[in-house]
C-alpha cells in the first residue's frame, strides 16, 4: 500500500508537469513547521545544534531554549525545555569545548549546565567592549566561531541613525581570551551575520541613512561599510586598523564615492526594496556537499518582513565580492529572522514580528526546510563577464527558447548614496541583449549586452526560458549587483 501511494503521487506530480501547470516551491523544499508550546515565547534570534543532537535556540526576550528531538517528522511530540533566562535580547549563539556561547546586547556570555539537571547554573563575562543605552535599536548580532576561534559580533547604531556609545556602529571581533578586536566601521542596522563557504565574513544591512536598499555586506577586516556616524570610534582602536577614513558626500552614488575613499566597500548583493524584500536578516551558507540540493557553497539571507529566504549566488571580482540574490522559499510562519544549515542537509528558520509585522502571520515560529530531493529549475549562477553575462542553470534548457534574446527581459538602476532614509531605483536604462549562446551541454547560456552599466543593480527576467521538459523557471528573476566590470 504504502509503495503503491508514492508510485500514485510520483505519477501525480509528473502529470502536472506534463500537463503544463508550473511547479511549486513545496515541490523542492518542504516546510515544516514546529508547534510551539503556550508557555514559549520564541521569537528566535539565534540557533545552535548542540553536540548532544539538540537544537538551541535564543530569544529577543532573553531567554534560551533547547529543543529535544528537532528532526523529528512530524515534530509533534517535541519538548521545548528552559535552559537559561534573564539575558538581554540574545542574537547569536554557538557552542564550544562545553560552552554554550551567546551574543547578547551588552555582552558576549558562555554558560554551562555543570550539574546536568538542564538549565545553565554557571555564566562567565567573556568581553563586554562596547557600550548601550536603553535605546530600542541598539542590537547586537553575534556569529559562530570563525577559524581562529573568534565570535564576530555587528553592532547597530544608536537609534540606527547616531553613534553615542562607543564602537556602535561597528563589527568588532571578540577573540577566545576575550580582547576586542576592532574590524570594520560603517554599520548602520545590522540583521544577521555569517560566514561564506571558504570563512569570509558577511552581514546584512538594512535601508536607511546611507543605505539606499538592504544588502548582503563584506566584513572585510580594515574596511569601511558605508555608514560614517560611528566613524568617531577610529580614535579608540589606537590606529590599529588604520586612520579614519574620509566621509563620503552625500547625493552621491556608491561606486562615484568608492573610487575615493579606499577603504569603503560596496556592498556585495543588494535586495531590490521591496521587490526582495523590506528587512534583511540571518545568513547561513550551504555546506552540506549537496545535502541541501543544487546550490553547494551559496549564501541563504532571511527577510524579516516578507518572512523569506532568499538566495545569493557570490563571485569576486577584482578583489570584491558581487553576485546576484535570486527569490528562495516564501511563507515562513513568522518574521524570518535567524537561519541554520545543519549538516544533514536541513535549513532551520527562526520567526518573530514584534515590533516590526512581517507577512508571517504568527508572532513566532521555528520552521525547518528540507530538500525533497527534485531538483527545480532554476538560474544556478550569474557570472559578469566584460561583454554581459554567463548564467549556468540547474537542469538543461530548452535550446530555442534559450536562444532567443526576446526570452530575456534587463534593466539597471541603481541608488543614491545619501544621509536621507533610503533611496528610490535612480539612473536607470534598459541595454540590449544582443546574443543569446546556448552551450553544447545546455547547462549555460551566455548573453551578450550592448551595455552594462558599472555600479548598478542588474534586474534580469527570464519568464521565456523553458528546460527540455518545456518547464518555466521556478524563479524567473535574477538581481546582479555590478560594482565592478571584469577585465
Amino acid at each position: 500500500m504504502i509503495r503503491a501511494t508514492l508510485l500514485f503521487v510520483a505519477l501525480l506530480f509528473v502529470s502536472s508537469i506534463a500537463v503544463g501547470q508550473a511547479p511549486k516551491e513545496e515541490d523542492y523544499y518542504k516546510l515544516v513547521e514546529f508547534p510551539i508550546p503556550e508557555y514559549v515565547n520564541l521569537e528566535a534570534g539565534g540557533l545552535e545544534l548542540l553536540k548532544s543532537g539538540k537544537l538551541a535556540i535564543s530569544t529577543r526576550r532573553g531567554d534560551i531554549f533547547v529543543v529535544d528531538k528537532p528532526f523529528a517528522v512530524p515534530p509533534t511530540d517535541v519538548e521545548f525545555t528552559k535552559f537559561a533566562g534573564g539575558l538581554h535580547e540574545v542574537l547569536g549563539l554557538a557552542e564550544k569545548d562545553g560552552w554554550l556561547y551567546c551574543t547578547q546586547r551588552c555582552e558576549v556570555t558562555r554558560m554551562k549546565d555543570v550539574d546536568n539537571d538542564g538549565r545553565a547554573d554557571l555564566f562567565e563575562n567573556v568581553s563586554d567592549g562596547w557600550e548601550i543605552t536603553g535605546d530600542y535599536h541598539e542590537y547586537a548580532f553575534g556569529s559562530s566561531f570563525d577559524k581562529d576561534g573568534n565570535i564576530w559580533v555587528v553592532l547597530c547604531l544608536t537609534g540606527s541613525f547616531t553613534s553615542e556609545q562607543k564602537y556602535r556602529g561597528w563589527c568588532l571581533r571578540i577573540s577566545p581570551d576575550g580582547k576586542v578586536i576592532p574590524t570594520c566601521s560603517g554599520i548602520r542596522s545590522p540583521g544577521g551575520i555569517g560566514a561564506n563557504a571558504v570563512g569570509d565574513m558577511f552581514y546584512t544591512d538594512n535601508q536607511g541613512p546611507w543605505n539606499g536598499a538592504c544588502s548582503l555586506k563584506w566584513l572585510k577586516p580594515g574596511s569601511f561599510q558605508g555608514h560614517p556616524g560611528g566613524n568617531r570610534w577610529y580614535e579608540m582602536t589606537g590606529g590599529a586598523i588604520g586612520a579614519r577614513p574620509k566621509d563620503p558626500l552625500s547625493k552621491s552614488r556608491m561606486m562615484v564615492e568608492t573610487k575615493k575613499i579606499p577603504e569603503l566597500e560596496p556592498p556585495a548583493c543588494y535586495f531590490p526594496y521591496p521587490k526582495m524584500g523590506q528587512s534583511a536578516a540571518g545568513i547561513a551558507c550551504d555546506t552540506t556537499g549537496g545535502k541541501f540540493g543544487p546550490f553547494k557553497d551559496q549564501l541563504f539571507v532571511a527577510d524579516q518582513a516578507h518572512s523569506t529566504v532568499m538566495r545569493v549566488a557570490l563571485e569576486k571580482v577584482k578583489g570584491h565580492y558581487q553576485g546576484a540574490c535570486f527569490p528562495f522559499r516564501q511563507g515562513c510562519g513568522s518574521g524570518a529572522l535567524s537561519l541554520l544549515m545543519t549538516k544533514d542537509g536541513s535549513m532551520f528558520v527562526g520567526g518573530t514580528n514584534r515590533g516590526w509585522g512581517s507577512r508571517g502571520s504568527k508572532p513566532y515560529s521555528l520552521d525547518r526546510l528540507v530538500w525533497t530531493g527534485k531538483t527545480p529549475f532554476e538560474v544556478h549562477e550569474m557570472h559578469a563577464k566584460k561583454d554581459g553575462f554567463e548564467l549556468t542553470f540547474t537542469q538543461k534548457v530548452d535550446s530555442a527558447t534559450a536562444a532567443d534574446p526576446k526570452s530575456y527581459s534587463l534593466s539597471t538602476y541603481t541608488y543614491i548614496y545619501q544621509a536621507d532614509y533610503g533611496s528610490p531605483e535612480v539612473d536607470a536604462t534598459k541595454p540590449t541583449i544582443t546574443k543569446a549562446e546556448v552551450a553544447p551541454d545546455g547547462m549555460s547560456v551566455r548573453l551578450t549586452i550592448d551595455k552594462l552599466q558599472e555600479g548598478h543593480v542588474h534586474e534580469l527576467h527570464l519568464d521565456g526560458i523553458r528546460s527540455t521538459d518545456k518547464q518555466p523557471l521556478l524563479h524567473p528573476a535574477a538581481y546582479y549587483t555590478l560594482n565592478y566590470l571584469p577585465e
